[in-house]
């Protein structure tokens, strides 16, 4: 079924009551998606200042108070807990485990944060006349580690991670126009071009996702992606960290119009 044209408050009670179980792209046209991160509270102003200084690929749209499940300011009402399809828990490091809901992983002193997801600028690349890949061949966003460092904080370290959407040239221009406006959300692309400038090996193979043909006379375009947390995850290796799934957002009420820059 279409769910771009649906509410986010209807399209999370589907995702709560388990009737939508897959990658969100293309979901409620016009509102943004958000990135995951729950930590417990002890680790929750490393990770804040983690946001402040990587903005790029962690931009941050709203933060729970602790034990509370409800993101007040994103989309009051809402459950963290159960209004994404899927999502992942990390210890030390090391994914363990993926569910739907985390009934059975909630405690009190937990803090959620959500950062903006480059779903939430596809639907204005796609009213310019713009192809997002991956939204036309219906599969999830390829996403790369990368060789490109985040700025530690506390704890947390690791390389950047990016999504990619191939483009041609003309249109990869006019997508750095659309985004850049749109910096809530990761704004303009940090690469264009060769993968191997900034570590990627195998632009068929990627890290999260699943691969997206690159068509003759195309060239992959790259944003800042808000998975960049999971390696952060996987590098620092706290106790525990819970994740979205990628490509499995939280579908905000905010319109993406209030996060761009006019």
């Amino acid at each position: 079924m279409d769910y771009g044209n649906w509410k986010p408050k209807d399209v999370r009670k589907l995702i709560r009551e388990g009737k939508i179980t897959g990658q969100t792209s293309g979901m409620c046209n016009g509102y943004a998606q958000a990135n995951l991160a729950i930590l417990p509270k002890s680790l929750a102003f490393d990770f804040l200042l983690f946001t402040q200084r990587n903005r790029k690929p962690c931009p941050l749209l709203d933060v729970t108070e602790a034990g509370n499940p409800e993101p007040k300011l994103a989309a009051p009402g809402a459950d963290i807990r159960l209004d994404i399809p899927k999502y992942r828990i990390y210890k030390k490091g090391v994914l363990t485990d993926e569910v739907t809901d985390l009934s059975g992983y909630w405690q009190d002193d937990y803090v959620a944060f959500l950062l903006g997801c480059s779903f939430s600028f596809e639907s204005p690349m796609i009213e310019d006349g713009l192809d997002v890949r991956h939204i036309t061949d219906q599969h999830n966003v390829p996403m790369y580690i990368t060789n490109i460092p985040c700025v530690p904080a506390g704890v947390f370290h690791g390389p950047m991670v990016v999504s990619m959407r191939p483009m041609k040239p003309a249109d990869a221009i006019r997508a750095v126009q659309i985004t850049t406006r749109m910096p809530f959300v990761h704004g303009s692309p940090i690469h264009l071009g060769d993968p191997a400038a900034i570590g990627i090996k195998d632009i068929d193979k990627p890290d999260f996702g699943d691969p997206s043909e690159i068509k003759e006379g195309e060239i992959p375009v790259f944003w800042a992606c808000g998975v960049t947390p999971q390696a952060a995850a996987m590098t620092a290796k706290p106790g525990i960290m819970i994740t979205h799934a990628p490509g499995h957002m939280f579908i905000t009420d905010i319109l993406n119009s209030k996060l761009a820059i006019l």
